[in-house]
């Protein structure tokens, strides 16, 4: 016997996403009473899921993202490494000549 793949369009994975949110049952549950594999629904739960007033993170938004968080990180590191050496300069010139 073989298996056909089952296709569905965009608008059957909208509302399939939408009746996911509204649920208090868990993806498996619903997997199974929809009778569509836990990894497809996870699939449109990525591409289609939408929060009022939450943008949705794309892989690129997230990737800038962490370029960004990286990069002040550093940032934060320099600053910290630069009021050391300050300190130290503070200290050497604060002293008394004898």
């Amino acid at each position: 016997m073989r298996n056909t793949r089952q296709h569905y369009n965009d608008e059957f994975k909208r509302q399939t996403v939408k009746y996911i949110q509204e649920q208090t049952k868990n993806i498996p549950q619903i997997a199974e009473e929809l009778n569509i594999p836990e990894g497809t629904l996870q699939q449109w739960m990525a591409k289609h899921r939408k929060f009022e007033n939450e943008p949705l993170l794309t892989p690129d938004a997230l990737r800038e993202k962490n370029r960004t968080i990286q990069s002040q990180a550093k940032e934060i590191a320099d600053l910290q490494e630069e009021i050391e050496i300050l300190k130290k300069a503070m200290h050497i010139f604060s002293k008394e000549k004898n």
